[in-house]
């Protein structure tokens, strides 16, 4: 450490151009962490609030919520119970006097059930009446206000905002949660049609297995949500190939580093001085500049955090960003291996020799 630590500060410039490189490095990753983790949660958010465990669809749906129709034939096949719940889901479009028309996502609910009993509500109260609504609290940036009153569709009915709730997003649009009544309304839907699926906080939605409905795993479901996997697996391959491209470049400035000062370790190798305390500060070197970037690079994502616009969807998980912080640290440990063997394998008389 002390070796690291002295060669450091002599040569100040020098590393502070590494540092500065594993500082833009670490501070795009964890940006890119961050939006990904926004993104997702903006598909997902709503249906995670519910704190459910499986999914009952039409089984010709294809693990669509929108495109799924369970008609009352088939409901009376699902055994229904205090955990389970019906949700039925209409695209939409808010439309409030004086106000930007928003594209959204009507979730219609039996308002006795555990759903909208759990509902942790921002502001205001929870609906009673068919006509009240509860909105996602991101309406509130276009104007929206308790006692609004709102059309949806095209309809000529009006809707009041009772209030409003935290972070209900589902595929990336805020949710408007009323009855089931009006959601059968919304979707034009026959005589027939019951709901489009029913949840449950069990593993598994009992129905019987002749009644058409399958039921699914909220994990599976969730990777069915239109774009979700597709972008998840993008910034996953995003964030792999940074990681790749940050051991690549710690690997390189350190072998740079180390051929530079092969006559320095050749001099401290002909005065006795072990190899092992060179290998420990090649270690100890490649961590410090790893760490000092990841400090600054923090930092930076910190004040990033302060001044995003809450239109830009990113969520910044502690836990998460640690995660990657520590990969960084793996890969760093990972690249000073050839710098290691060079060391290791330094001969005073051939070096000095030459």
């Amino acid at each position: 450490m002390f070796l690291a630590l002295k060669e450091m500060k002599y040569e100040k410039l020098r590393y502070a151009l590494i540092i500065a490189m594993i500082v833009l490095v670490s501070y795009l990753i964890f940006i890119l962490t961050s939006l990904a983790q926004g993104l997702a949660r903006q598909n997902t958010d709503a249906i995670k609030s519910w704190n459910i465990q499986s999914v009952a669809l039409n089984s010709d749906a294809n693990t669509s919520m929108t495109q799924s129709v369970i008609t009352r034939k088939q409901l009376a096949n699902i055994k229904l119970n205090k955990k389970t719940a019906v949700v039925t889901q209409v695209p939409i479009v808010v439309r409030g006097t004086n106000k930007s028309k928003e594209s959204a996502q009507f979730i219609g609910l039996n308002y006795t059930q555990f759903i909208m009993k759990n509902m942790k509500i921002l502001n205001g109260k929870k609906p009673i009446k068919s006509n009240e609504v509860l909105v996602d609290s991101s309406l509130k940036q276009d104007g929206y206000q308790i006692g609004d009153k709102i059309k949806l569709n095209s309809g000529g009915n009006s809707f009041v905002i009772s209030g409003f709730v935290k972070d209900a997003k589902l595929n990336i649009a805020p949710v408007v949660y009323g009855s089931i009544n009006a959601a059968k309304v919304l979707k034009n839907a026959g005589p027939t049609f019951a709901t489009s699926a029913v949840v449950s906080q069990k593993k598994e939605v009992k129905h019987l297995k002749n009644s058409d409905v399958t039921s699914y795993s909220l994990k599976r479901f969730i990777t069915k949500l239109p774009g979700y996997s597709a972008q998840t697996t993008t910034f996953t391959f995003m964030i792999g190939f940074l990681m790749v491209i940050s051991l690549v470049v710690v690997a390189v400035f350190l072998y740079i580093l180390t051929m530079q000062k092969l006559e320095n370790y050749a001099v401290l190798r002909a005065q006795g001085v072990p190899v092992g305390i060179l290998v420990r500060a090649t270690i100890s070197q490649s961590i410090l500049i790893v760490i000092s970037g990841l400090l600054i690079g923090t930092g930076l994502t910190g004040l990033t955090a302060q001044f995003i616009p809450a239109t830009v969807p990113m969520y910044f998980s502690i836990p998460l960003l640690g995660t990657v912080a520590l990969g960084l640290i793996i890969v760093a440990l990972l690249g000073v291996i050839v710098p290691i063997k060079i060391v290791t394998q330094v001969d005073p008389v051939t070096v000095i020799g030459g």
